[in-house]
Parts: C-alpha cells; sequence; structure tokens
C-alpha cells in the first residue's frame, strides 16, 4: 500500500517576534524629532493578540503603522497577519486604533483554500480541521504544487505551511 504524505496549512504567528517589533517600534519613536514631546504609544495585549497604537493625529498615527509594518516585515511576520480595527477619536484628543493579530483561519477562510485545492483537480484530499486545513496525498509533487499555487494566489489573509510530511 502506498504512503500517504501531508502537511497543514496553518495562520500561526510568533508572537515574540511580534513583540519584538513592537518594541523597536516604541524605541524608534522615541528616537525620532516628530515624536518629540507626543503622547504616542504602541501596546502589544499578547493574552488577546492586540496592538493598541495611541496617536496624537492622523499623520502620526499613519507614520506609526509604516514603522510597525516596516518592523514586523523585518522580522519575517506577514502584514497581512494585521487586522486594522477603525481609527476612533478620544476624548483627551488622540486617536486610538487597535490591530488585531491573526492566529488560526476561520471557517470561511479554510473553505476558500479547500475550493481552490479542489479547482486544482490533482490527487490529494483537504480536510478542514478546527482552524487549520490538512492536506494529504500520495505524490509528493501533488502537495508541493499545491503548496505552490496557495503562494501564487494572492489571499487577503496570512498562510503557512507547517507539518510537512
Amino acid at each position: 500500500m502506498a504512503q500517504t504524505n501531508s502537511f497543514d496549512i496553518v495562520s500561526k504567528v510568533k508572537m515574540e517576534e511580534v513583540h519584538n517589533a513592537v518594541n523597536q517600534t516604541l524605541k524608534e519613536m522615541s528616537q525620532r524629532f516628530d515624536f518629540k514631546g507626543s503622547k504616542s504609544t504602541v501596546e502589544l495585549n499578547q493574552k488577546e493578540s492586540t496592538i493598541t497604537i495611541v496617536a496624537d493625529d492622523d499623520m502620526k498615527l499613519r507614520n506609526i503603522i509604516e514603522i510597525l509594518k516596516l518592523r514586523l516585515a523585518k522580522r519575517d511576520v506577514s502584514p497581512k497577519a494585521l487586522s486594522f480595527g477603525k481609527a476612533e477619536a478620544t476624548f483627551s484628543g488622540t486617536i486610538t486604533q487597535v490591530v488585531t493579530v491573526q492566529s488560526g483561519l476561520s471557517s470561511e477562510q479554510c473553505k476558500e483554500i479547500v475550493k481552490i485545492i479542489k479547482e486544482l483537480k490533482l490527487k490529494v484530499q483537504a480536510s478542514i480541521q478546527e482552524a487549520q486545513v490538512r492536506v494529504s496525498g500520495v505524490k509528493k509533487d501533488d502537495l508541493q504544487a499545491v503548496m505552490h499555487t496557495l503562494r501564487e494566489k494572492d489571499l487577503p489573509f496570512h498562510i503557512g505551511f507547517d507539518n510537512y510530511r
């Protein structure tokens, strides 16, 4: 009997890397001239996987987001793993925005991935398991073709591959 090979399609982000990127963002903000005397801050809540950005005005908010994205990219965290909430004005005259760090795939995202895999018409099986999709098949070439296709598709969310056997 032929051996089946498999891999998982997941959406995992290393929170240590996000923590380091937030610290680097804060350090850069403290050194930049345009943030001197500013109330702007960036806070990470690791339990809820959220980043709260507080800025004096809209321009500073955009600058902080740009710095944060740059720092995350240098640490191999995809910007697609971030979900930006609505920027809201507070009573103190600042603007607050909450950024959620994606962990796990939603059921809709899993269904979209399975649909893409079925359209390839390869001899592989895709099954949804909680917040990930397991793809299994006899030929490793078919599995690699699935990986290649998913990498080339510009999906609006972050995906990664795990447990390739």
